[in-house]
């Protein structure tokens, strides 16, 4: 019987790829046997990364990339064009999240940042591979959102409505790109221990008040974001766009 999750041949862009869930997603599709693109704003992270999946015998390059900037996404394509000449996967994973505080004190700096990279630079980034995946026929698209798109964190104001706007991009692009053979999915992670949630899991008032509306009462590994990240961009899920799937616990629920 095929093995629904093999991903050999293909070419996956995982952005925000240098720690975290990226990371943890970029390692797994490499296992699978993907050819990765590493991609970050720094590009000594990226290659660690990338270097440590080659040491395990994947494949893997490191790109670095800050998608809150134009034309860096431009780089980024263009090398993709030049270096593979297709893309097969792109997981935007990428995010930014410099406030944290009440939404009446939002400034226009973090405003602009936030929205640039979380919002803009997803919808580019698709753009860009879509393009590439019209092309040749074929393509998955992988949208990191959050819990926090459907139930706004508090203190959490401006990155709640960009996730938001991510899960609605992800059945925008879906509907419009089906036709191409081009599926988009989200993945909704929950309180997952990272860096970029930090600020949640260190705060213990904040982290025991979560954990009374998590199920299985505890925060999630990164590695357990990526699981269903290969059901959605590998064959298994050869019938699923615009499903925004939520691997949060059970908060949701």
């Amino acid at each position: 019987m095929k093995d629904l999750f093999d991903l050999s041949g293909k070419i996956a862009i995982v952005t925000g790829a240098s720690r975290g869930i990226g990371e943890s997603i970029a390692r797994l599709l490499a296992a699978k046997g993907a050819h990765v693109l590493v991609s970050s704003r720094k590009i000594e992270a990226c290659e660690e990364v990338a270097q440590s999946i080659r040491d395990d015998g994947g494949k893997a390059t490191a790109f670095a990339c800050h998608v809150g900037e134009m034309a860096q996404i431009t780089a980024l394509f263009d090398f993709v064009k030049s270096e593979f000449g297709k893309v097969d996967i792109l997981v935007n994973n990428a995010a930014a999240n410099p406030y944290f505080g009440h939404i009446l004190d939002t400034d226009l700096g973090a405003y602009q940042k936030t929205v640039d990279v979380n919002v803009r630079g997803y919808f580019f980034m698709s753009i860009e591979a879509g393009k590439l995946m019209r092309e040749q026929g074929s393509g998955v698209i992988l949208n990191t959102a959050s819990v926090n798109g459907v139930s706004p964190g508090d203190m959490q104001g401006i990155y709640s409505i960009t996730k938001a706007a991510v899960i609605s991009m992800t059945k925008s692009f879906a509907k419009e790109c089906g036709k191409l053979n081009i599926r988009v999915n989200a993945l909704l992670p929950g309180l997952t221990d990272t860096k970029f949630a930090s600020a949640l899991t260190t705060n213990d008032s904040i982290l025991k008040h979560a954990l009374k509306v998590i199920p299985l009462g505890r925060v999630a590994d990164p590695d357990e974001m990526a699981g269903t990240v290969l059901y959605l961009v590998s064959d298994a899920s050869s019938y699923t766009t615009g499903a925004c799937i939520n691997v949060d616990g059970g908060m949701l629920a």
